[in-house]
């Protein structure tokens, strides 16, 4: 066992992981505090990015692991599974002054929880890669940072919404990068990854994420909206940054 292989892979996957996702962090440190408009543009922004991410990466790249059962039973575990974990979290959407600084607080954590499940998968991917080849883990890594940025911002901003203190922003935008250090190290250890259970894991973290994008982000951005036309225009420009991400990076 190469063990200084392994804690290369781990520390690439650390850093593509949680310097992407608290850069977020540290963006939404220096941006004001989104409301109206420009928070249902970010939504639908975080939305956009998230929907480009599941459908053209993480399910496209199940489908060609290990074909359509386990991408689809990936998908339902993830979609029911978050279901489920809502159910035991307060379930509040905007609908007051009272309820929003919860609200977004709640909205904040699941998808620091969401896209940390999705960077697990990831960082699996990563680990798997640099077993297979130098430079297919290095692309896979670069291109994981850099849209690991507007993810954390898609958690930052509901937060700093919620009146949560920056140190704590960054403490949560940087911890749901952290599981793709773990998938690294695990991808480095095993190597050659079970492609169905690769690909399960990829519908997994795409379902969690579908979900969060159709039950927590799309109709609070336009609830935030003062206009009809705020929400979808972030959605553009996040699906448009993805499909950028995705499809022309290295």
């Amino acid at each position: 066992m190469d063990w200084s292989f392994i804690f290369l892979v781990t520390a690439i996957g650390l850093l593509a992981g949680v310097v992407g996702t608290g850069m977020g962090g540290i963006l939404i440190r220096f941006l004001p505090t989104p409301r109206g408009n420009w928070l249902a543009v970010i939504l639908g922004f975080s939305a956009g990015i998230m929907m480009a991410i599941v459908f053209l990466e993480l399910v496209d790249e199940a489908l060609e692991l290990a074909g359509i059962a386990y991408t689809i039973i990936g998908l339902t575990v993830g979609v029911l599974g978050f279901l489920l974990l809502d159910k035991h979290l307060p379930h509040n959407h905007i609908v007051s002054v009272e309820n929003s600084d919860k609200s977004f607080l709640k909205k904040g954590t699941l998808l620091g929880i969401g896209i940390g499940l999705h960077n697990l998968p990831e960082g699996l991917a990563i680990g798997a890669g640099y077993a297979a080849s130098t430079e297919l883990g290095l692309s896979l890594a670069l291109l994981i940072a850099l849209h690991n940025i507007p993810e954390g911002l898609a958690i930052a901003a509901p937060l700093k919404v919620g009146k949560m203190p920056w140190p704590r922003i960054m403490l949560v935008t940087a911890g749901a990068g952290f599981p793709m250090a773990i998938g690294a190290f695990l991808g480095g250890l095993i190597g050659n990854i079970s492609p169905a259970f690769l690909a399960a894991s990829l519908g997994f973290a795409g379902g969690a994420m579908l979900y969060i994008v159709a039950d927590e982000l799309i109709p609070d951005a336009y609830q935030e909206a003062e206009d009809e036309h705020s929400a979808i225009l972030g959605i553009l420009m996040g699906v448009i940054l993805g499909i950028l991400l995705i499809y022309l990076l290295p």
